[in-house]
């Protein structure tokens, strides 16, 4: 079956091509890693709660969720056990990325309620980073980071591509304007930008995925990212597949991850650091 054109079509599409979702507890979370990201101790917590709104083609993280809405209390109460988790390490991280396979500020998947206990449970970091689709970036926000009483907010977007058709078809529902926009307004209240892009994304030709790397990079530059995390585009969705039994996807090899890599340090020269993220759970 040929990638739909409508939406509806490609909700149905994406649904109809996914392996039953493993049940998962949300009181408990997905994972938590501790690693040196450019010299930085950061611990990410992989959190578990209601699956994102959107049904991105390329996106396998509906796997971690919950199809009900995340109870009130549960997201602080996986923090406090990865707190827990690394007590005793030494040292100990300076940044916590709070990655929920959605998010952060879907209402749904994390209540709002529970934004200042939250905040509590994150004092002792200097910096903590949250993932956010660029609609809901807005007033959740605000009331998130008037909550933090030490740390700074950094938000991350996907932008995934500046190739206009490509991302279209990626089924986002958004465009580089919007992405743009939203960068803005984080940018107008001094929040830290983190901009995720894909390696190899679908709909791309292959003689031009070099090419809109680096132009996808440009873009996260002028929205003034300061980091810039580069995310293999995978597949284990089933769309995925289905994609590249159309010629539509080419899964990337390390060869082309590590050109990629490069391609990109290379564009940004300096000007944000630029970092392979994986982004599975621990």
């Amino acid at each position: 079956m040929t990638w739909p054109a409508a939406a509806v079509d490609r909700d149905r599409f994406v649904l109809g091509h996914r392996a039953p979702r493993p049940a998962h507890d949300p009181w408990r979370p997905q994972g938590v890693l501790v690693e040196d990201e450019a010299g930085v101790r950061v611990v990410t917590v992989f959190l578990t709660g209601r699956e994102c709104p959107w049904r991105c083609a390329m996106c396998d993280l509906w796997r971690y969720t919950t199809e009900a809405d995340t109870p009130p209390g549960a997201t602080c109460a996986q923090i406090a056990a990865a707190c827990r988790d690394i007590a005793d390490d030494d040292p100990r991280p300076a940044a916590i990325k709070l990655y929920n396979a959605g998010s952060f500020f879907d209402p749904r998947a994390v209540p709002e309620a529970d934004y200042e206990p939250i905040a509590r449970l994150l004092d002792p970091f200097a910096r903590v980073i949250v993932e956010c689709h660029p609609a809901l970036v807005g007033a959740r926000v605000d009331r998130f980071r008037a909550a933090l009483r030490g740390p700074a907010l950094e938000v991350a977007m996907g932008l995934e591509t500046a190739h206009p058709r490509a991302l279209e078809q990626l089924h986002k529902r958004m465009d580089e304007a919007s992405f743009r926009h939203a960068a803005a307004w984080l940018a107008g209240r001094g929040i830290a930008l983190r901009v995720f892009l894909l390696i190899a994304p679908p709909f791309v030709p292959a003689a031009e995925q070099d090419e809109w790397l680096g132009r996808s990079v440009d873009v996260a530059l002028a929205c003034g990212a300061s980091t810039i995390s580069l995310i293999p585009t995978r597949g284990g969705n089933g769309t995925m597949e289905a994609l590249e039994r159309e010629g539509l996807f080419t899964p990337p090899s390390r060869e082309v991850v590590a050109r990629s890599t490069e391609v990109a340090r290379a564009r940004a020269g300096g000007r944000a650091r630029v970092l392979l993220d994986p982004w599975s759970a621990a």
